[in-house]
């Protein structure tokens, strides 16, 4: 009498091999399709902001603009008695704005959104 196993055939080996790649590569092709439809439907970094930004040295209550973000046109003070206490008056790299005890320094970007940089100086 013969015996017969499954195991025994040179194709089951072969054949369960395809089906396992099948099945990655279909969950690679679906998790890839709704990574692409969920940024084209939900709009991933179309609307990223850029935030004003100022590097400022303080000295005895007077602050002088030491840099300025890409984006960003100046920086004024909340309290002060200098010309720079406005967004409509702002003061760009190396100027220095006098007499800001108490008050704080305001970056504003060139589509008027404002960030404070520096509090209570």
């Amino acid at each position: 009498m013969t015996k017969i196993s499954l195991f025994d055939d040179m194709e089951m080996e072969d054949r369960g091999v395809s089906p396992v790649i099948g099945v990655i590569l279909m969950v690679a092709i679906t998790v890839i399709l709704a990574a692409v439809i969920a940024s084209a439907v939900l709009g991933f970094g179309s609307n990223v902001q850029n935030n004003a930004q100022a590097g400022v040295t303080v000295d005895s209550g007077n602050v002088t603009v030491t840099s300025l973000g890409s984006s960003t046109a100046g920086a004024y003070c909340t309290n002060t008695t200098d010309e720079y206490n406005s967004s409509s008056n702002l003061a760009t790299v190396g100027v220095t704005i006098d007499n800001c005890d108490g008050g704080n320094v305001v970056a504003v970007t060139e589509d008027n959104s404002s960030t404070v940089v520096r509090t209570d100086i």
